[in-house]
């Protein structure tokens, strides 16, 4: 475990020089946090009692996506490990000491958090400012807080299993593209990346609750701003555990089949 949390660190702190990409970052997701509340607030104006959440727990929920957008942004992957994979420089990997599914799960993770550490705190701060009802609410209390910070964690680790299982899939194919394309579609549709999922009709709702991509950002974001509470919370929770095992174990499975066939060429 020292070698994947040094390696995670070094990750993390070579990450964070890259200051000017994190401001433009920012500034991207300044400009469609409001451009997306303004729209949701079009459509409240006319009829706010036909919409599930309150107008403030929407404005809570978006600000929260565009401050964690690092964390859980679908179309983000590690090209060095598909070009890895795809020209052979598995093989150097596979030299290491180390595990290649641990190694990459770290090395996907550390990506990732260095990214958020980057940009989330000004969004954090400036959404706090904002006048009621378009900046972001506190939570309820500091249990909400506490649930919220373990679905985040447990979010990210699912959503870093679930790229695992991306990567892997390239030992069986030609080209990455195409499973890319597909999973990018479907995440940020089931994520609640387009629109937060309790804006969809309840039977659709139930169907992409029990989905492993609705416990990425969806879960943690709706504990947040008080729309799950209780049970709810618990059984939400035990969801995304469920998921994440699944997806662990089977990334694992993959990479473990794929390796004892894979045959690297070359001179």
């Amino acid at each position: 475990m020292r070698a994947y949390f040094t390696f995670f660190k070094i990750r993390v702190l070579k990450g964070l020089q890259y200051r000017a990409a994190a401001y433009a970052g920012i500034a991207t997701q300044f400009a469609w946090g409001f451009m997306t509340i303004l729209m949701f607030s079009a459509f409240y104006k006319s009829s706010p009692e036909n919409f599930p959440m309150a107008f403030e727990k929407v404005t809570t929920y978006i600000w929260l996506q565009q401050a964690f957008l690092a964390l859980f942004m679908a179309w983000f992957f590690d090209n060095e490990i598909f070009d890895s994979i795809s020209n052979g420089n598995v093989a150097y990997e596979l030299c290491r000491p180390t595990g290649l599914y641990e190694m990459w799960f770290v090395r996907s993770l550390s990506s990732r958090v260095y990214r958020v550490v980057l940009r989330c705190s000004p969004i954090l701060i400036v959404a706090a400012l904002l006048p009621a009802p378009y900046g972001i609410m506190p939570p309820s209390d500091i249990g909400t807080l506490i649930m919220f910070v373990l679905s985040m964690i447990l979010g990210l680790f699912l959503m870093v299993s679930i790229n695992m299982v991306i990567y892997a899939s390239t030992f069986y194919t030609l080209s990455p593209m195409g499973i890319r394309i597909l999973s990018i579609s479907l995440m940020e549709l089931f994520s609640g990346a387009v629109i937060p999922l309790p804006f969809l009709p309840d039977r659709v709702l139930n169907i992409f609750n029990l989905l492993p991509f609705a416990s990425t950002q969806n879960t943690p974001y709706l504990i947040y701003n008080g729309y799950l509470s209780g049970t709810d919370i618990f059984y939400a929770m035990l969801l995304q555990i469920a998921w994440l095992i699944a997806f662990v174990l089977f990334g694992k499975i993959l990479f473990n089949n794929a390796l004892k066939k894979v045959v690297v060429q070359g001179g």
